[in-house]
């Protein structure tokens, strides 16, 4: 008997020119497992495909961590699971892995890449919730504590990549960026609630934007006039300030939008809110002994986790902490431009309660 013809890739969708450029016509990347062989050629290149996520200082997160067959591990930020499948590996046998991510979208999709992997049913345990509550869900799961949590902070590639989560200025979209569309106002939304000040506010705050007025005050106005609906009309009003008050500050327009967009996302979702009370909870969480690390990516996350890694050593509430910012290694950065901004800290728990 011969062997079954493989299942051929349906037919791909139609565009313009030699290779497909806008996120829903890559087709290879939406199905790695189909071109392999392509998807490796895109990250040997240094990028990230399209609607995937590579996980940024695996090695330097291991090291650590030290995760140990037995132990209970905790992915505060599942995302699309690159951390969450070397963490599971590495407490098998016996090992379980709790998962949380607050994604609605994504979240069905890393649950399935891990179950996939074949370890025992009980060995995944995933909630789709806000880290804020972590504390919460470990008690329940793992009430003497976990071993190792783990906190990868900030938006990953898949949420980026698609204009229609509105994370991106790259292409246009609605101007949502919330992690679950279901939940709280969209950045349009938001907007419309925010005076100058505010704004201008959030914008020094959340992303250190040095036209924070000037930016503050010609989107409100021009939401004013007409709500601001989609991430082309932001970034348009973004650039043009930029451009016109080039000579204050460095950089480009682009990085003016990327500072707006992450200052705007962060209210959006009230990350800091969120990352405080996990900060707040996490050593709760942990067994005495147990390892805590956090991966940031711009520096409102890293004051944080750095103050409050300094005020659990001083009241015992952790025996050590890491004594230096951990940086991706120069071969990661240039292999994944995307974890050149990334800064891991680790603290161990005390023993005191």
């Amino acid at each position: 008997m011969t062997d079954p013809t493989p299942e051929k890739p349906g037919r791909r969708p139609r565009y313009r020119g030699k290779n497909p450029r806008t996120f829903s016509e890559k087709y290879k990347e939406h199905r790695p497992e189909q071109y392999a062989d392509d998807v490796a050629k895109v990250i040997a290149g240094g990028k990230t495909p399209a609607g995937t996520h590579r996980p940024i200082m695996v090695s330097e997160i291991l090291e650590v961590l030290a995760p140990r067959p037995g132990d209970v591990a905790v992915d505060c930020t599942l995302g699309y699971g690159g951390h969450a499948r070397e963490l599971l590996a590495a407490v098998q046998p016996g090992g379980r892995l709790l998962g949380v991510d607050a994604d609605p979208i994504e979240l069905p999709k890393t649950e399935a890449r891990l179950r996939a992997l074949g370890y025992p049913e009980d060995a995944v345990v995933v909630r789709r919730m806000s880290f804020a509550g972590l504390a919460k869900f470990v008690a329940v799961e793992a009430p003497e504590g976990a071993d190792v949590v783990l906190a990868d902070l900030g938006l990953s590639s898949m949420q980026i990549d698609d204009p229609a989560r509105g994370f991106t200025f790259k292409e246009n979209g609605p101007l949502d960026m919330r992690m679950n569309p279901a939940r709280g106002l969209s950045a349009s939304a938001l907007l419309s609630t925010l005076a100058e000040f505010e704004l201008a506010q959030i914008l020094a705050d959340n992303a250190d934007e040095p036209l924070a007025v000037e930016m503050a005050a010609a989107i409100v106005r021009a939401h004013a006039r007409s709500p601001l609906a989609s991430t082309r009309a932001l970034a348009t009003i973004v650039q043009t300030v930029f451009e016109r008050c080039s000579g204050r500050c460095l950089g480009t327009a682009d990085d003016a939008v990327r500072r707006v967009f992450q200052a705007i996302r962060i209210a959006v979702n009230d990350e800091f809110g969120a990352l405080e009370a996990l900060l707040r909870m996490a050593p709760f969480c942990l067994k005495p002994g147990g390892r805590i690390a956090f991966l940031t990516f711009h520096s409102g996350e890293d004051r944080r986790v750095k103050a409050a890694f300094k005020e659990g050593l001083h009241d015992g509430t952790y025996t050590s902490i890491s004594p230096e910012v951990i940086r991706a290694s120069a071969e990661e950065r240039f292999a994944n431009p995307r974890s050149s901004s990334a800064k891991l800290r680790f603290a161990v728990r005390g023993a005191s309660s």
